[in-house]
């Protein structure tokens, strides 16, 4: 790697909770796989509101070791929050996502950042044999089958921790809420090249897991957010839209079936299949109606962003 204008090599960016047993060794295992490389490096440890100590550990290493830098969240605000810090933070070349807990092995940074070097953009570890309970590895299997198949990206493990960026990739990414389980999904719909290689995953030493079993239907609505926001952020109307015109068309027909039979002296006024016909149309203008008021808010926020280019442009010239 060259290092060029300062900047460095590689930033290591760590999001954690209340891992206080595990920092040291993790720091150790760090500092020794940079030190058989001729990397410049920092390692930037994101405190997500730790308190058992985590922060005050932190702050001795960042005395001891230069590399070291700490970034402390008052309060608990989640993984993504934490990595969204890290990810304004970071300055390296490349960047590189791991875990505190010592289930992720730093020994295989250099194999993730040999397949940027290749020309990919983002390269996410498959956690291939997993040292954790059933009640976890069979969900997430399934959970990892459904994410691939709805977002057409082709990896096996969208949730390892263990991940490497280029730097402009880190930058794009617009984390919040719990979306960091799909920044390979999230980076893939941005037209970067992702791939994965399988990864070493250990068996946890030292507390206990932070999530629940309340992560895999979180999970599956962000997955929708995403779909979302990656198909439709400009084109609402196109969904909602879509899904209007489906709704009232059935409920249409249905109508006009029923109005046909009324005509011909059939009593419907106490048939469900009438009141389904009216809800469905309802819903069908409500859908479009959401649809309209979507694209008003959309062409607003373009209207504005395109504005404040213009005026950011026109600041530039006149300096």
């Amino acid at each position: 790697m060259s290092n060029q204008d300062s900047q460095l090599d590689v930033s290591v960016v760590i999001a954690l909770f209340n891992e206080v047993e595990s920092l040291p060794e993790l720091h150790r295992q760090l500092t020794e796989v940079f030190s058989e490389k001729d990397w410049t490096y920092d390692l930037l440890f994101i405190d997500d509101g730790s308190r058992d100590g985590s922060l005050q550990l932190l702050k001795e290493l960042a005395k001891q070791d230069s590399h070291v830098r700490v970034i402390s969240l008052r309060t608990n605000q989640g993984k993504s929050a934490a990595l969204a810090v890290g990810f304004k933070a970071a300055s390296g070349k490349y960047v590189i996502t791991m875990d505190a807990d010592l289930q992720d092995n730093p020994a295989e940074i250099p194999a993730l950042l040999a397949k940027l070097e290749e020309g990919y953009d983002l390269c996410s570890g498959w956690k291939k044999k997993r040292y954790d309970p059933i009640t976890k590895t069979i969900p997430s299997k399934l959970y990892n089958r459904v994410t691939g198949i709805m977002a057409g990206v082709k990896l096996h493990d969208f949730n390892c921790g263990l991940k490497a960026y280029r730097l402009e990739v880190v930058k794009d990414l617009y984390v919040y809420g719990e979306l960091h389980r799909f920044l390979p999904v999230l980076a893939h719909k941005m037209g970067y090249r992702i791939t994965e290689i399988p990864v070493v995953h250990r068996a946890r030493e030292f507390g206990v897991s932070k999530f629940g079993i309340n992560r895999f239907l979180n999970g599956f609505l962000d997955l929708l957010t995403v779909m979302y926001l990656s198909g439709f952020n400009r084109s609402p109307l196109h969904l909602f839209g879509a899904l209007g015109l489906f709704f009232g068309l059935i409920g249409l027909v249905i109508n006009i079936y029923l109005t046909v039979g009324w005509l011909q002296g059939v009593w419907i006024g106490n048939r469900p299949l009438l009141f389904l016909g009216v809800l469905l149309m309802v819903i069908g203008v409500q859908f479009f109606s959401i649809g309209l008021i979507a694209e008003m808010f959309t062409n607003s926020n373009e209207r504005s962003r395109e504005y404040q280019t213009k005026y950011d442009s026109g600041s530039a010239d006149q300096l």
